[in-house]
């Protein structure tokens, strides 16, 4: 028996597949919650409650998504063109120790210039940081998968010694934390009294901008081209190494944009713990979406929500929120599996 790939996947192929796969991790919670003693899908409408059940759910699930969407984009931007970005942790700090170093204490620029400066330097540093392994991939052949993971830790270690040094607030009472952002230096809240910030606006414009790059621009046609097959984009004349480096300087300036929208939306400052591990999550988010920058989105909430629900699930049922957790790297083995058949069959030779 072989794997044969499907020259055209017909529709039921395509999203069929996906949609199943999402309900047997709905019913695998089911099934946990059975085990745990509670009713099964009462806890999948107690997390659903928790996310989206109320102003202060749904805003508080839209805080959450806003980091995620931003590493889903870079995930799904860099693996579109085969480029395993397994590294947007490292990225996300990176942005947000660039944000912290221009909007932090009193800032050399002030006015509304600051904001986009911050932006565009967190951008920059996330983008270079990816760079590097770019091109030891293209270069000398270096495992961009083993580079981007090692960079994860190199970089928290990195953020922790600057932490416990040069960057460690004053007035912090001992606590490894920078100082706070200037108030200029701070998003503002779209829901005056909630913690929702314009992060979540400039989230839902990256999405736009990249899926207009993707399918509208020559670069987006080269990336789909090269992710599909760089052989053949390269006998058809395409510029594959170009393309990875491009493409590595967007995924990791999005996922950068994530360590910016935390600090200056949310946190004000910077800390060891700023990212719960949003650069892994949004490899879950990326292959949710099927690795479309719009699906991200729907993802992203999908991701935020069962986190969300499932803090308040826990405290309704009695549930650990570890079902959670487990619910997620279920959806992720669950979609790659209907992926893997939605463009390959099995046949006998």
């Amino acid at each position: 028996m072989r794997l044969e790939p499907i020259p055209a996947p017909g529709p039921a192929r395509r999203f069929g597949l996906p949609a199943l796969a999402l309900a047997a991790t709905a019913a695998l919670g089911s099934l946990l919650a059975l085990v745990a003693g509670a009713e099964p899908f009462g806890v999948l409408g107690l997390i659903a409650k928790g996310a989206f059940g109320s102003k202060f759910a749904l805003l508080e699930t839209l805080n959450r998504a806003t980091p995620l969407i931003f590493t889903g984009l870079a995930v799904a931007v860099a693996f579109r063109a085969r480029l395993w970005n397994i590294g947007a942790e490292a990225q996300l700090y990176a942005g947000a120790l660039m944000a912290v170093l221009i909007g932090a204490g009193t800032p050399a620029l002030s006015g509304p210039l600051l904001l986009p400066l911050m932006a565009l330097v967190a951008m920059l540093a996330g983008a270079l940081l990816l760079l590097g392994p770019a091109l030891l991939k293209t270069r000398l052949g270096v495992d961009e998968v083993v580079t981007t993971l090692l960079l994860n830790f190199i970089m928290l270690l990195f953020v922790s010694m600057l932490l416990e040094g040069p960057l460690k607030d004053p007035m912090g009472m001992g606590w490894p934390k920078s100082e706070a952002l200037a108030r200029e230096a701070r998003l503002p809240r779209i829901v005056e009294g909630l913690r929702l910030h314009w992060g979540f606006g400039l989230a839902l414009i990256a999405a736009l901008i990249v899926w207009l790059v993707q399918s509208r621009t020559t670069l987006g046609f080269e990336m789909r081209a090269v992710g599909e097959n760089p052989a053949a984009a390269r006998y058809a004349g395409m510029p594959v190494e170009r393309t990875i480096a491009l493409t590595a300087l967007l995924s990791g300036g999005l996922a950068a944009l994530a360590g910016f929208s935390e600090v200056s939306g949310l946190k004000g400052n910077l800390t060891l713990d700023l990212s719960p591990g949003f650069g892994y999550a949004g490899v879950i988010v990326a292959m949710l979406a099927l690795l479309h920058p719009l699906g991200v989105v729907l993802s992203a909430l999908f991701v935020a929500g069962v986190f969300v629900g499932a803090d308040s699930m826990s405290r309704a049922a009695g549930v650990p929120t570890y079902i959670a957790d487990i619910l997620l790297a279920a959806a992720l083995l669950f979609m790659s599996l209907a992926i893997l058949l939605a463009r390959f069959r099995v046949a006998r030779d």
